[in-house]
């Protein structure tokens, strides 16, 4: 579970989501566990009562407050840990990464690839006892694709032509072309139309108060501090086993350490430091199992590209070529993850493995950004143009240390070749709303989810620009749009990679990104908690599945 979160979308969320999307199985590690032998400490000793029961709760830690519970709102980690929990798209991944019904019982595709018929499941209540029908779903594709509505998740649902109402549980999609993500993109959230329509969307209270369809309702959230959520015991899912999910506003890693060895915590996603050797005690081994697998994601240092340094290729070519990208995977997630060259994961099927890497030299570096015009006029080891020191900040979050200790890396990196920077870290909502949206940066340090398709348009289009949008890099190559749209409205999975390799291979070549690193996730959980199957989708997929035993249950919680 990334930065302490549990969802039931269908991508970990590193900072903004990306669009959830469709594609076949992909390899994937399995996770890796140290299982804890016995009970937690203080709880009761289990006899052979090892039986999924209900009740109890999971106290676990976000290091930022979540910013909206309506999912088509939301672009931060923080918010969908919760939303995820509460609502439902049509389709959902499975523990192999495949993709299944949720709130849709079947669908058929034509032969075109043009028209999806959605089947609804019959016995689905939003959780204020109203039914779910067709109209929830299509009030929520028209207000996605409504301009007014400020959402980065508008470009899979424009691709429809026209949505046709059959009756209460049936629908029909059409597009105007072939469209290789179009089924997974329905995996978007629902919103309820019967609490929604004919508002402000922005303006509702269920922008705080949300009412979905999934396992978990909303109690309660005070900002700053904790989000509660309750068991849907109506769920057509089924009532999860474990009663109560309290989310905790911790903006320290170290601080959530210590909750976590003082018995407070039940969750979180240990640093490398803290996995490698802080946990490795026999006390630890008999309270909490670990987990390991790589991420569907990335860490990266984006280029601003309004700012008049970022402009020129070769200046970021010479940027990548100065940041030792080895040594922050061995120094700073002492090599628990693995260098980044592209926006796909290194062990799938998308991912091409014969992109320009730009290997670490830093003589090499300081001849192209010479050739670039940038030199040290001065004699004082800052490289200059027209006068200007090459100088810059990176921004990145609070409460993520191995970003922070990657940026001190990357600043003395670079002041070997004679570029000054500083870094500045920021809480959680100030970094997105005053920063990423305003584009009031020079350079971020941050990291992405990645869905199992490798559609990539919301992140690299060059009309994805806007406040809320995700392109916050104002990256803009003619090319990559038309590959982009080319691939994603390519269904055959061999010649669809053609596109995406090519896409890559320009990204490489542009380097808006310096792709920094794919880490390792490195989850850590209460060894009450039984019924964590490690799969390919990692731990959290079966999260309404995972129990306690009823003698270690440590929570009363009142219904």
């Amino acid at each position: 579970m990334k930065e302490a979160m549990i969802t039931r979308l269908s991508l970990t969320v590193l900072l903004l989501a990306a669009t959830i999307s469709l594609c076949g199985c992909e390899k994937t590690e399995q996770a890796p566990v140290e299982q804890a032998s016995k009970p937690a400490a203080g709880s009761a000793v289990a006899t052979n009562d090892d039986k999924p029961a209900y009740g109890d709760m999971l106290i676990r830690a976000s290091i930022g407050d979540a910013s909206v519970l309506l999912p088509v709102l939301a672009s931060d980690g923080a918010s969908f840990a919760i939303t995820g929990l509460i609502y439902n798209g049509l389709v959902k991944y499975d523990k192999d990464i495949k993709l299944i019904g949720d709130l849709a019982e079947r669908w058929e595709i034509s032969e075109d690839k043009l028209t999806i018929r959605f089947y609804l499941r019959k016995d689905v209540k939003w959780q204020d006892g109203h039914p779910f029908t067709s109209k929830d779903v299509e009030y929520t594709y028209k207000v996605i694709i409504d301009p007014k509505t400020p959402t980065a998740y508008a470009t899979d649902f424009k691709k429809v032509k026209d949505f046709r109402w059959l009756d209460d549980y049936t629908f029909e999609v059409t597009y105007d072309k072939p469209y290789a993500p179009a089924l997974g993109s329905w995996g978007q959230s629902v919103l309820p139309s019967h609490l929604l329509e004919g508002q402000d969307i922005t303006q509702s209270p269920l922008k705080r108060h949300p009412i979905g369809t999934g396992p978990y309702r909303f109690i309660e959230w005070k900002t700053g501090e904790k989000i509660v959520v309750d068991s849907n015991r109506d769920c057509f899912e089924g009532r999860p086993y474990i009663d109560r999910v309290l989310t905790r506003v911790i903006p320290d890693p170290a601080t959530t350490f210590l909750e976590l060895k003082a018995g407070r915590l039940d969750l979180m996603t240990l640093s490398p430091l803290q996995y490698m050797r802080q946990t490795d005690t026999q006390w630890f081994k008999e309270n909490f199992a670990k987990y390991k697998y790589l991420v569907f994601g990335y860490t990266y240092l984006g280029y601003n590209l309004q700012r008049p340094m970022f402009r020129d290729r070769k200046v970021r070519q010479a940027l990548t070529t100065a940041i030792n990208r080895e040594s922050i995977v061995e120094g700073v997630l002492l090599g628990l993850g693995q260098v980044s060259y592209s926006p796909y994961k290194p062990d799938t099927f998308w991912y091409n493995p014969n992109v320009k890497k730009f290997p670490y030299d830093p003589e090499k570096a300081k001849r192209m950004l010479a050739e670039a015009g940038w030199e040290d006029t001065e004699g004082d080891g800052i490289l200059r143009k027209e006068g200007k020191p090459f100088e810059f900040t990176i921004l990145t979050n609070q409460g993520n240390d191995l970003r922070k200790h990657a940026a001190t890396i990357i600043q003395r990196d670079l002041a070997k070749v004679g570029i000054r920077v500083k870094i500045r870290v920021i809480e959680w909502a100030a970094f997105l709303k005053n920063f990423i949206n305003k584009r009031d940066f020079d350079a971020c340090l941050l990291g992405w989810g990645t869905g199992q398709d490798p559609n990539q348009i919301d992140i690299w289009n060059s009309k994805k620009t806007g406040e809320h949008q995700l392109n916050f890099i104002s990256y803009d190559n003619p090319e990559v749009d038309r590959l982009l749209e080319e691939g994603a409205g390519t269904y055959d999975r061999n010649e669809r990679k053609k596109y995406y390799d090519q896409f890559q291979e320009i990204i490489a070549e542009d380097q808006p990104y310096t792709f920094l690193f794919v880490p390792d996730a490195l989850p850590i959980v209460s060894s009450r908690f039984h019924g964590i199957v490690p799969a390919p989708a990692g731990i959290e997929y079966n999260f309404i599945k995972w129990y306690v035993p009823k003698p270690w249950q440590k929570y009363q919680i009142q219904p």
